[in-house]
């Protein structure tokens, strides 16, 4: 039986992923709940939604811990007829707390770039652009210990990846030769013109815009650059969780972790 409350999850999370690291557009941190209530079950998932919501209070769990924050945006009321609004309610009264850790867990060592490097075989992965702490800062950039063609490194993404409706896409010719790979967790077209990415022979990111992309592909034609592959947002960060669930694991011991089995990519089909 844990013993633990959720002033130990709180204290965890802030060693792991430390508050002020965040960009300081983010939001992060307790959303909602008590520090002094007990701690016995914890959901993680991406995002806060109806279907994470119901699976932590339907799992019993006493907190739902999200890689997205519920409230990112301002935010002027929380009345139920709103979307927001039902999901806090709905938390306080199944006595469920909801922390987020988003930008803060997306730099460090073991953070969202950081797995996503790791499960593509990069060697050598540094940030792309470095934090305080030199082994943490923004995205990933590495070489592959083969080369391969950009058709074959693009199945390796899909392998490692969940399935999701809109799959692996890229832009760039099949036969071309990988060994660069530059990569960055979450949306990332901010970085599409950072020196890293224009060397790398491969960009691996999420949500990638048209005119963004459009105009990287056109500046490789005249200057070189990467090949552009765009992954599920969802399916990117989800692979963080695993390890995020572990970690906390071994930090609180009697306190059981799950990984959400809901999948939140927003995508049902497509004809």
């Amino acid at each position: 039986m844990s013993e633990h409350t959720l002033a130990d999850l709180r204290r965890v999370a802030e060693r792991l992923w430390p508050a002020d690291t965040a960009e300081s557009w983010d939001r992060v941190g307790l959303v909602a709940g008590s520090d002094g209530a007990p701690l016995r079950r914890v959901l993680l998932a991406v995002d806060a939604v109806r279907a994470t919501v119901d699976e932590a209070l339907q799992l019993g769990a006493d907190a739902l811990l999200t890689h997205h924050p519920l409230l990112l945006r301002g935010v002027h009321s929380v009345a139920e007829d709103t979307a927001k609004g039902a999901l806090i309610a709905s938390l306080i009264r199944g006595e469920c707390a909801l922390l987020a850790a988003h930008t803060n867990a997306d730099a460090p060592e073991g953070g969202v770039s950081d797995v996503l490097a790791r499960r593509l075989g990069l060697v050598g992965a540094e940030p792309i652009a470095a934090g305080v702490d030199p082994a943490a800062g923004t995205g990933r950039v590495g070489s592959l210990a083969e080369p391969l063609p950009l058709r074959d490194f693009a199945e390796r993404i899909a392998d490692a990846l969940p399935e999701t409706v809109s799959g692996v896409r890229v832009a760039g010719d099949p036969n071309r030769t990988v060994s660069r790979v530059a990569l960055c967790g979450g949306a990332g077209d901010s970085l599409l013109g950072d020196a890293a990415v224009r060397s790398a022979d491969v960009y691996v990111t999420s949500d990638l815009r048209h005119h963004p992309a459009q105009e990287s592909l056109e500046q490789s034609l005249v200057s070189g650059g990467p090949a552009l592959i765009d992954i599920s947002h969802w399916a990117a960060e989800s692979l963080w969780l695993e390890g995020a669930a572990e970690r906390l694991a071994a930090e609180l011991p009697g306190v059981e972790f799950r990984v959400s089995a809901v999948r939140t990519d927003p995508w049902a089909f497509a004809v």
